[in-house]
């Protein structure tokens, strides 16, 4: 079965932007959208007053009857299915992701699970989804291009590859961005040592490169290796681009920690929609 595109939705602002932006991916990949609507656990539910319970279900229904006629109208040839779920969010959208070929949300949302996505449950999701998570903040009217960043780890070869393959399938180039640190006590290498550090890491971004190159040789590659802190050459270089594409963590800190510091940050304060991809083994087609 093919996996589709999920969109978890809670009627909010951040939560439509991401449910075009997954209606448009789900086109572009002729894959079919899915839309959840996260509910209460059932014991709150029954915590409630019997009439207030009712409005709150009338409600939930209306997020996804109106979300899914949203995206009916745009899109009016694409296969659209919608679930309302309860449960803890985190463990519900982790389920979604199981059976997802991206997992995408929106940045904020209007109250209810959609006002933790910043917080637990957006962490939870981008450092343990079985499937690449986008995380909608906003949708830039832009310049038509990608970016990821890239340091050599696992996950960031993930991310190359997962942004190769947007690059290819929307027809728009590719800029990878590797940003480093100059080595040596306080930063202060110079001359020749200077010279050599900035050839290894170009060296090392042109090995990373060339097997993806090889695949997508229709993709224009743009290689930027800026001596800046990652997060911050990381939001310079998405500025008004359709898509930042991250690995959930790189060479730093502990093994142990599923989501880095650099994707992190820039779950809050990337430009454009941040796609947070981990390296996974290999799935079943589909």
């Amino acid at each position: 079965m093919t996996r589709p595109i999920v969109v978890g939705v809670d009627g909010s602002g951040h939560s439509l932007r991401a449910l075009m932006w997954a209606a448009h991916e789900a086109v572009a990949r002729g894959r079919a959208l899915r839309v959840v609507h996260v509910l209460a656990p059932a014991h709150e539910h029954a915590a409630t007053a019997e009439g207030h319970a009712w409005e709150v279900g009338q409600r939930d229904r209306g997020v996804v009857a109106e979300a899914t006629a949203i995206v009916e109208e745009a899109h009016p040839a694409l296969e659209v299915t919608s679930a309302l779920p309860s449960g803890a969010p985190p463990a519900v959208l982790l389920s979604e992701s199981q059976h997802a070929h991206t997992l995408v949300l929106g940045a904020k949302g209007a109250g209810g699970f959609g006002s933790l996505l910043m917080g637990s449950v957006a962490r939870q999701a981008v450092g343990h989804a079985a499937c690449p998570v986008v995380v909608v903040n906003h949708l830039a009217i832009g310049r038509h291009r990608i970016v990821v960043g890239t340091d050599g780890s696992a996950h960031s070869h993930a991310a190359l590859s997962y942004a190769f393959e947007e690059a290819a399938l929307h027809g728009v180039p590719l800029r990878v961005v590797h940003a480093w640190t100059r080595p040596g006590p306080h930063g202060l290498l110079t001359g020749r040592a200077l010279d050599e550090a900035v050839h290894g890491h170009r060296e090392a971004l042109e090995e990373w490169l060339a097997p993806l190159a090889q695949q997508h040789p229709e993709v224009q590659v743009e290689k930027s290796l800026p001596e800046e802190d990652p997060m911050l050459a990381l939001v310079r270089a998405a500025d008004r681009a359709d898509l930042l594409v991250v690995g959930s963590r790189g060479r730093g800190g502990f093994h142990g920690l599923a989501l880095g510091s650099v994707s992190h940050q820039l779950l809050q304060f990337s430009p454009c929609p941040l796609a947070v991809v981990r390296s996974l083994p290999e799935r079943r087609s589909g």
